[in-house]
């Protein structure tokens, strides 16, 4: 089935786009959901106003979250966990525990779904991407450590002999 797209489908395409997809899959979720209708001949007449009225709300919405992308790249989170002897973690790290440690450090309310990652189940350091809008992927560092262990960030020392030259001079 050939679709047009009204609205930037994630994995997709973006508005404005003629796609060729799965009947169910447009049948089921695209033309119900009004983020495509069916590439008719009357439909692609209107494809081009379609493609510009969305690039204007695609960077007003960029403009927007421009501010919230600043502050969540460079972002470290860590996680202590329990694991076993080979690393591997009872349990796991979920999107929305990396969401809730976002809300917490940095104030900032995303959904969980908008964090591209699977279940992390093994110490470790991860890089985790944040889909604000289809442009904006801001990408945090994830730190997984044994409970108990003490984790020293990289991010912290460089922080502080940058401190030190400022105060050199005044003194």
């Amino acid at each position: 089935m050939k679709v047009l797209l009204l609205k930037d489908v994630y994995k997709l395409g973006r508005a404005g786009d003629v796609k060729k997809v799965a009947d169910g899959y447009g049948r089921n979720f695209l033309l119900p959901q009004n983020l495509a209708v069916l590439a008719t001949a009357g439909a692609l007449k209107q494809a081009e106003r379609i493609r510009s009225h969305a690039a204007l709300q695609r960077d007003v919405l960029n403009k927007e979250m421009g501010a919230v992308a600043q502050h969540l790249a460079g972002v470290t989170l860590t996680f202590a966990a329990k694991a076993s002897e080979t690393g591997k973690l009872y349990g796991s790290i979920t999107t929305q525990m990396i969401v809730d440690a976002l809300k917490s450090k940095i104030g900032v309310e995303i959904a969980r779904r908008q964090v591209d990652i699977q279940p992390l189940r093994t110490l470790g350091e991860f890089k985790a991407r944040i889909r604000l809008t289809v442009d904006l992927l801001p990408e945090i560092r994830i730190i997984i450590h044994r409970e108990g262990e003490v984790v020293a960030l990289p991010a912290e020392p460089a922080a502080a002999p940058a401190a030190a030259p400022a105060a050199a001079p005044a003194a």
